[in-house]
């Protein structure tokens, strides 16, 4: 049975937001499972969109479930999500993304990871790592990878 679905989405997935929306649709809508939309941000990151978004952090109470509300790929996420009718709650985290994709997706007891990347070379995924690698390895659930179109 198919009850949660964590979509993870991260700062280079803006070009491939509509492919992500269709993986999500085609696992969680005919199973009428709810949608958790998952911004990771690094500590840096977080810091440059709180920046960006000018939240003032001596007055305002930060919130990394509001500011991954205000991200641009998880609005047209929604949007999309929206039109179909699909349920989802949007949840921010801060850490490194791997483990914490990983974290989040046990946190809320998910039945399916979606994860976006794009093709590397074994050499460029020794020296860098991957994401998506790391999460297809630890994730307490199956997952899906949705490939750049690059």
């Amino acid at each position: 049975m198919l009850d949660t679905v964590l979509l993870a989405v991260g700062p280079g997935d803006a070009d491939r937001s509509e492919q992500l929306a269709e993986a999500v649709l085609e696992v969680a809508q005919p199973a009428g499972a709810t949608v958790i939309l998952a911004h990771v941000f690094t500590s840096n990151e977080y810091d440059e969109v709180l920046d960006r978004l000018e939240f003032d952090r001596e007055v305002d109470d930060v919130d990394p479930n509001a500011v991954a509300g205000r991200h641009s790929t998880i609005h047209d996420i929604q949007d999309i999500l929206d039109e179909h009718d699909v349920d989802y709650e949007i949840q921010g985290a801060v850490g490194e993304h791997g483990p914490t994709i990983v974290d989040l997706a046990e946190s809320v007891e998910a039945d399916r990871v979606i994860v976006g990347g794009r093709r590397r070379s074994p050499t460029g995924k020794a020296v860098f790592g991957s994401t998506a690698q790391e999460v297809m390895l630890s994730a307490p659930c199956p997952v899906t990878f949705v490939r750049s179109e690059e």
